[in-house]
């Protein structure tokens, strides 16, 4: 996964369909890491594009951890390090940097109260979740995600007493499985009806390993436990990942130019307008996933991208969307 062809990126860069529109963006990652560079800058060049961002929050990743520390301190180097760059984002155009969330092993029983201590310690109220990954496949082709999940992970009871220690304060739980783990988070929220649950890139509609061949039945299985999700009154449904060619096959990587929004819509829209009637636009907001969706689409023909799925929603529908559910979940750009 290429996400530093900027060139090429840049190439396919589009003006905004609505420049007036204002956005929350609620999903992006921050490194410096092997040669690859997403920091306040870039995210300022982005954010600053045309398009209305006024605030965005960061997502964990892995970044700038303590190498020194105990393993379950050595994220907060990560909370240290976006301190220190949403700082530096109010000094740059385009959106601030309002919020994280962090990463703490939320399977680690009454040590989650000292981690989440520690890392309000040094984010004050900048801290609005935790995103304890557990993307987990039997199949060798479908990658087990960053924080190294087991089977079965959320729903341990050590797990669920993690993600309850967060609605405790006022905390979320930002969500990241596959589809075909999505009944094991239904059963998680039912247990913590108090924690908000934010389901990351839209429960991913894996077009990957042994379901690159089964579509119907994945869309089916994501389709089911979907709706299952949208009866829960805590959970959200976060819209995006889409340039993810890594788990959504969509083939544009290896063009000369990066797909237009026009392209883009004819891929996603049923997907998205189905998530939008499912969840409702009170409990849905659009996100960008940046830098990792730069593999495939530029920041613009993301964000144009929405605008068009939802050019016919009335103007509280699109706010609902693009800025008033993350505001309202995480609590970031008042």
């Amino acid at each position: 996964m290429d996400v530093d062809r900027l060139e090429w990126i840049n190439n396919g860069q589009e003006a905004p369909v609505d420049s007036t529109q204002r956005i929350i963006d609620p999903h992006h990652h921050l490194w410096e890491r092997g040669g690859s560079r997403y920091r306040a800058e870039e995210l300022s060049q982005d954010t600053a594009r045309g398009h209305a961002v006024s605030d965005t929050v960061f997502v964990e990743c892995l970044a700038n951890y303590r190498k020194e520390e105990k393993e379950e301190r050595r994220s907060i180097g990560e909370t240290e390090f976006v301190v220190e760059e949403s700082v530096r984002s109010k000094e740059l155009k385009g959106g601030d940097i309002s919020g994280i969330i962090a990463f703490i092993d939320l399977s680690l029983g009454e040590k989650v109260n000292n981690l989440l201590d520690a890392h309000q310690e040094i984010s004050g109220n900048m801290l609005k979740g935790i995103r304890h990954a557990t993307a987990w496949s039997s199949d060798p082709k479908i990658p087990v995600s960053h924080s190294k999940p087991t089977e079965g992970l959320m729903g341990e009871k050590a797990f669920i007493d993690g993600v309850r220690y967060l609605g405790n304060r006022n905390l979320s739980f930002d969500a990241w499985m596959y589809f075909d783990q999505l009944h094991e988070l239904h059963n998680l929220a039912k247990k913590v009806p108090n924690t908000p649950i934010v389901i990351n890139h839209m429960g991913a509609p894996l077009k990957l390993g042994r379901w690159q061949k089964k579509q119907t039945e994945m869309h089916g299985i994501w389709k089911s436990e979907l709706r299952k999700l949208a009866e829960v009154e805590n959970v959200y449904l976060k819209i995006g990942g889409i340039g993810m060619e890594n788990y959504f096959g969509t083939n544009w990587v290896s063009r000369a130019f990066p797909p237009s929004s026009d392209e883009v819509v004819t891929v996603w829209n049923e997907r998205i307008l189905w998530c939008i009637e499912t969840f409702g636009t009170e409990r849905c907001m659009f996100e960008s996933n940046y830098p990792v969706d730069r593999q495939t689409l530029p920041y613009s023909v993301i964000w144009n991208t929405f605008q068009k799925i939802t050019q016919p929603f009335t103007a509280s529908e699109k706010n609902d969307l693009f800025w008033v559910t993350a505001q309202s979940v995480y609590g970031v750009g008042s």
